[in-house]
């Protein structure tokens, strides 16, 4: 399925990127499993800005940097589809696919205001000093979420640290 997230008015969104690990795309399948709901797997692409956008799930978007092109109609990754498409098959939850424009934590918690969503699921950070430096320039998502919206937000930890160990940026390498 893919298309008009506003099929999945009250369901659960839920953030994918490229390369993420397939767990938090699983812990937000259970969740809509649970409460009956539809699943929207929003991916958003933070070197675009939004034009606008059509009813029908159609982004229009263009580039920050002027050297890249200026494709308009914004497509949902392929590989990032099929894995998405891949990781649901059979479990009967009813999905869409949406491709979003702009900062992240914007994008997503005004398609939440759209589809009037339960939750939203978004994953940690990628563990490392490379992570937690883009971290600290661009933000936690999901801290910019729980912040700047009413909705629960619900993080599905990638790389967790056992209890007794530092976190990668509280004592960064020198």
């Amino acid at each position: 399925m893919s298309g008009n997230p506003s099929v999945g008015a009250g369901g659960i969104l839920v953030a994918v990127v490229p390369g993420q690990p397939v767990t938090v795309l699983d812990q937000a399948a259970r969740l809509a499993d649970d409460l009956d709901v539809p699943l929207v797997c929003a991916n958003v692409d933070p070197n675009r800005y939004l034009v606008s956008s059509y009813v029908d799930g159609t982004v229009v978007a263009l580039p920050y940097d002027p050297d890249l092109p200026e494709t308009e109609d914004d497509t949902f990754d392929p590989e990032l589809e099929a894995r998405i498409r891949e990781t649901l098959a059979g479990r009967g939850v009813p999905f869409t696919l949406t491709q979003l424009a702009g900062d992240p934590a914007w994008a997503l918690a005004r398609l939440a205001d759209q589809m009037d969503a339960r939750y939203i699921v978004v994953g940690t950070r990628e563990a490392g000093l490379r992570g937690s430096v883009r971290e600290f320039f661009n933000g936690s998502v999901a801290v910019h979420l729980a912040h700047r919206q009413h909705r629960p937000v619900v993080v599905v930890p990638l790389a967790p640290v056992e209890g007794g160990e530092k976190l990668p940026w509280e004592d960064p390498p020198v």
